[in-house]
This record gives structure tokens, C-alpha cells and sequence, in this order.
């Protein structure tokens, strides 16, 4: 018997966060849901050797070929969450929720002259208020005898009230207070009925005006020294505050709204779409797409509209992480995919606070997993990482395929503090231990400060080997040559990468750009550039190095901006690392620092005036 599933995703791929994951067959139906409070951890138990498995749960795993999950924002959303899709999806091996088919809920019988709190199954009674559904009865029931405590309405079944109605005598529950007793007459019909009113209020909004009010009679009831009648107060005032917790999950019934989340950079965007009808997230979307270059968010969000709706119905909001430019006919569009009889118009939405943002942000932190998840998958896959070294290696006229490849990019800013990185990618993978950065003290424009670099790099290749401890020749690792070499940048700078190959006198390494606009190869001598598919993965490829290049170079040098000031400042008399170190901290930036006036910078922690003005001349000069 093998140890586990071929299948399963890698530990590195799976969120340590609360969740909710499915088990899924190989027709995409789901096999089983369940909740994690650390989803890693969870998920490694299914993974386990199969001969160490109960029988049920190794079942279970052999007949699913795939785990998805979806990240929460606590383990309480992933309950709600959880028996949600059970309800949705009615899984199989989730047979503790299967007793009948059906989940209960919390009813209010609005339209009885006496109206009646109960947990049914139930969902024909007339003119009923209806809250849940719920996972478990017990639960419920447990919350209602807390919530007779704060809202003391009927309970009973008819025949225990047309019972105490003949004997003039009520049940247990109206001697314990957690019913008002309109059976034998302590409150009038209509006073009940307003009871059950703002119990249905109360559960359905989630009023704090009740708090408010219930706090306000535990106050008047201390002073006046009535303290069993306070402490019953108080008992009403933590049941209403537990069913005052916020959840990010659950929101209003009459909720029908879609949020979108989207996390994206310069090669990828991943897309998140929760849908939520009558306040319950009913289903989750998510896909990834490449994205276009100097393509804004707001454009984004556009074009993710119009493919998620392309043969779906919008409901009426859909809440975004930012609003396109031309939103009213956006609007005018999605509207017109509803029934047009209704009348009901779409409306775009950014959530900004409540409910409806920390579900938004539970939204974008999935978009954000999405495509952390794509990008590593696809870039450790080896079938991928093979394809996309071969398609560089047809593309480029390459005689093998370039299993070393090193990009360099030049980072400045107006034309100070000028920097360049280089990173080395083997079989296509980083190898973060060979990365260079170069400092360059004087350039003209970009294309020198290539020249420069390149010249630079292309020295260690000239540098004879050194002999190891045995006597037995070897190379230093920076003297490897590579297949190709990357530059950031069209045609100038390829021209001025080639000079420093010609004059270093190194060949069989083939050179190549990639200009940033519409991510075209330019080559040595061509008047034409190389265009790659969009989706494929030899562009995915060299994409990713140039980025990581970037990344290297901005990262050096926004660290010799920093040093840069921490220089100047050192070179004033008085001014010793600690005074610099409280300068920065205090101001918080470079910026704002040379901005200052000696009176702001003398109210830092061992700064006088005198020292003040010293900083503030030697600043600015």
C-alpha cells in the first residue's frame, strides 16, 4: 500500500491560517467539507500513511484527486463558513449533517396572535421570521434559553398554553422569568407581541440600542439597591452581547451581493469571487489571469466583471476593491443582464467599513494566497520549468537550452545613488547565493551604466582557476559562464551589453532584452523583436527574472539612499550615530527630514537649537 495520495499539494502551498477545505472526485464533486483553526496543520492528518488512517477518512482520500481551501478571517467564520457549503454541496462523507436532509433554524411565529420562538425544520409556517440555518440543534436551542433571559415571549407549544389557560396557572419557564406569561394574563397580547418583535429585531439586525437600554436598567436598579433585579439585567445584557458578535461571514438576510478580491503585480492577477444570496456565502470563484502591463486596477476590475458575468446573473451590489473610471455604464451593462421588468439596478461598491469590509478583506487575503500559490506552483513545476527552458531555447535560435541565465537591471534615482543588481536562475530557479549587486559611481545615462556592469561581470570570466586543496583545478562560482544573458531594456541597452561582450572578447553566450512596455525579446542586431505567446511559460520565465532583478536593485538601492543621508549626517560635528539614528526615527523619512526647519528638528530627543541649525545648513547645502 503506498504511504499516501500522489496528489497532495505540498506543505509550503498550504496556508497556516483558519479555513475551510474541500475534497473533491475526479468530477469536481465535492467529497468532503471541513474547518481548520490552522489549515497546514489540518490537512497534513489527511496525509498521513494510508495504513494509519480510519477506515472512513482513507476512503475518503483515495476517492478525492484534489483539496481546495478557502482562508478565513478566525475559526468562527470558519464554522459558519463551514456548515454553509455542507448545506450547499451536501457532501458525502459529511454524514454527521445528513440525519434528514434538512438543518434547523430559529423561527418567530410573527403571525400567531401570540407569537412563539422555536427551532424547527420547518420552513412552511406562515407568516414566520426565519433565522439561521444552523449546524447543529442543540446549539440553538442553548442560544434561545439565553435569549428568553433579555426577551421573555412564549416558548410553549400550543397545547402547554391552552392548558395553563384553563388552569390559570403557567409553566415553569413563566416562574423563572424567561416567559411573560400571556398565558394566565401578566402581559397583554400586545405588549407579548411587542416582545417577540424586538426579539425578531434584535436577532435580525443586531440592535445595540437594546444593550443600551438593558445596561441603562441595571444602573437604575443598582442605585436603587434592587440587586437581584440587576444581576437578572446583567445576565440579559452578555446574552445579548454574544449575539452581538460580529462575523464576518454571516451578514444580513436580505444581503444578495458578490465581493471580488484581486491581487495582482506586474505578470499575474488572481481573482476571488464570493457570492453571497440572503447573507450566506453560497459559493466561492477564483481563477488567475495574466495581466496586461500598465494596466491599473481599476481597468482590472473592469475586465474581471465582464468575464464573470459573462454568463451569470449580477445581483445588486457587487463590491469591488476599487472603482473603474466609466462605473455608471458599467452599471447600465451589468443591469442590463437582469430581468429589466424588475427594475432593479446593479450598483458598484468599494466596502469601507462594517461587515461588509472585514469580508472584503477575507476576500483580497484569498486573491493574495491565489496567486502566491500560482506563481510557486507554477514556477517549481518541472514539466513547466522544462517547457518554458526549451521554448526560450527555439525562440532564441539557442543551440541548447540556456539552463544558466543571469539578467541585470540599473536602479537610480534621478541619476544619484546609481546601482545594478544581477541574479543567477539554474535550471530555472533562483540561486539567491550567486546574486551580485554593483554600485556605479559615475554614468551618463543607462545604456553606460549596462556597459559598465557588464564589463564588470564579464572580467570574472577571464580569471584563470584556482587549484583546491588536492592540487585539482576548479572554478570560482562567479566565473561560470551563463547560456544568456538578460537585460532590462530594448534595443539601446542590448547595443550596449553587446559592446562589453565585444570587448571583453566573450562569446558563445547568447544576449537578449526585454522592454517592459509590451514585454518584447529584443536581440543583437535585429530590427525586429521576439513575441512570445502572453500565456506561455517561457515569457512567464523571463519575466520572473526580470523582476526578481528589479527587485534586487531597488531594494540596494533604496539601502544606499538611507546610508547615503546617514552619511552626511555623520559628518556633522556633535552628530553621532545614535542623534542620527533618533533624526530618521523621528521624522520617519529622508524626505520630511530635509524639509524641516531647525525648530522641528531640535525637538527631537538630544538635538539643542545650535546643533539644529548645524543639521538643517548642512542639509540643505
Amino acid at each position: 500500500m503506498a504511504q499516501t495520495v500522489s496528489w497532495r499539494p505540498k506543505a509550503g502551498e498550504i496556508p497556516t491560517q483558519p479555513g475551510v477545505y474541500r475534497f473533491r472526485d475526479a468530477t469536481s464533486r465535492v467529497l468532503y467539507v471541513g474547518k481548520a483553526k490552522n489549515l497546514r496543520a489540518r490537512l497534513s492528518n489527511y496525509f498521513a500513511p494510508l495504513s494509519t488512517l480510519h477506515d472512513r477518512t482513507r476512503k475518503m482520500v483515495q476517492t478525492a484527486t484534489s483539496v481546495e481551501w478557502t482562508v478565513v478571517g478566525n475559526d468562527f467564520e470558519a464554522l459558519q463558513l463551514e456548515y454553509t457549503w455542507i448545506k450547499e454541496f451536501d457532501p458525502p462523507f459529511n454524514v454527521q449533517y445528513k440525519d434528514d436532509k434538512s438543518y434547523p433554524y430559529l423561527a418567530i411565529t410573527l403571525g400567531d396572535p401570540v407569537p412563539r420562538v422555536l427551532v424547527t425544520r420547518n420552513r412552511s409556517i406562515p407568516n414566520a421570521r426565519y433565522f439561521g440555518p444552523y449546524s447543529r440543534a442543540w446549539a440553538i436551542r442553548e442560544t434561545v434559553d439565553i435569549m428568553l433571559k433579555a426577551f421573555p415571549m412564549r416558548s410553549c407549544s400550543d397545547a402547554t398554553y391552552k392548558r395553563a389557560q384553563q388552569t390559570g396557572r403557567p409553566c415553569l419557564l413563566g416562574d423563572i422569568g424567561k416567559c411573560a406569561a400571556p398565558c394566565v394574563a401578566r402581559v397583554t397580547l400586545e405588549e407579548h407581541k411587542s416582545i417577540a418583535l424586538d426579539f425578531a429585531s434584535f436577532m435580525g439586525g443586531n440592535d445595540s440600542r437594546y444593550v443600551t437600554t438593558i445596561t441603562r436598567r441595571m444602573r437604575e436598579a443598582a442605585q436603587a439597591q434592587e440587586y437581584e433585579l440587576a444581576a437578572r439585567y446583567r445576565d440579559q445584557i452578555a446574552a445579548m452581547e454574544t449575539a452581538l458578535a460580529k462575523n464576518a461571514v454571516v451578514l444580513d438576510d436580505a444581503v444578495d451581493a458578490d465581493l471580488f478580491g484581486i491581487a495582482h503585480d506586474e505578470l499575474a492577477a488572481a481573482v476571488q469571487q464570493f457570492i453571497v444570496r440572503g447573507g450566506r456565502i453560497r459559493g466561492v470563484r477564483g481563477w488567475v489571469v495574466d495581466k496586461e502591463l500598465d494596466v491599473e486596477l481599476p481597468d482590472l476590475v473592469e475586465s474581471v466583471l465582464q468575464n464573470a458575468y459573462e454568463d451569470a446573473t449580477p445581483p445588486r451590489d457587487i463590491f469591488v476593491p476599487a472603482l473603474p473610471d466609466d462605473a455608471p455604464a458599467l452599471e447600465q451593462w451589468l443591469g442590463a443582464l437582469r430581468d429589466p421588468s424588475s427594475g432593479t439596478r446593479v450598483e458598484l461598491k468599494v466596502a469601507r467599513r462594517g461587515d461588509k469590509a472585514a469580508l472584503a478583506q477575507t476576500v483580497a487575503q484569498n486573491a493574495m494566497n491565489a496567486l502566491v500559490l500560482y506563481k510557486s506552483r507554477r514556477s517549481a513545476d518541472f514539466v513547466a520549468r522544462s517547457q518554458a527552458l526549451s521554448d526560450i531555447q527555439e525562440a532564441l535560435g539557442m543551440d541548447e537550452a540556456p539552463l544558466r541565465m543571469e539578467c541585470f537591471d540599473v536602479s537610480h534615482l534621478s541619476g544619484t545613488n546609481i546601482v545594478a543588481s544581477m541574479v543567477v536562475f539554474e535550471d530555472g530557479l533562483p540561486r539567491k547565493d550567486q546574486y551580485r549587486r554593483f554600485s556605479i559611481p559615475e554614468s551618463s545615462d543607462d545604456t553606460e551604466s549596462i556597459h559598465q556592469v557588464l564589463t564588470r561581470r564579464l572580467a570574472y570570466l577571464r580569471q584563470p582557476e584556482v587549484d583546491d586543496d588536492e592540487g585539482a583545478p576548479r572554478k570560482k562560482k562567479f566565473s561560470y559562464p551563463p547560456q544568456l544573458l538578460i537585460v532590462d531594456g530594448g534595443q539601446p541597452q542590448v547595443a550596449a551589453a553587446q559592446r562589453a561582450l565585444d570587448e571583453a572578447g566573450v562569446t558563445g553566450i547568447r544576449l537578449a532584452g526585454i522592454a517592459k512596455r509590451l514585454e518584447e525579446i529584443w536581440l543583437p542586431d535585429s530590427d525586429y523583436p521576439v513575441i512570445l505567446p502572453r500565456n506561455s511559460d517561457a515569457l512567464f520565465l523571463i519575466q520572473r527574472i526580470r523582476d526578481e532583478a528589479h527587485r534586487f536593485a531597488i531594494s540596494y538601492q533604496r539601502q544606499k539612499r538611507r546610508n547615503d543621508i546617514q552619511t552626511v549626517l555623520a559628518d556633522v560635528p556633535g552628530l553621532g550615530p545614535s542623534r542620527v539614528k533618533e533624526l530618521l526615527k523621528h521624522f520617519g523619512s529622508v524626505s520630511r527630514l530635509k524639509t524641516a526647519d531647525a525648530a522641528a528638528v531640535a525637538e527631537v530627543r538630544g538635538i539643542g537649537p545650535v546643533l539644529a541649525q548645524v543639521v538643517v545648513e548642512r542639509l540643505r547645502s
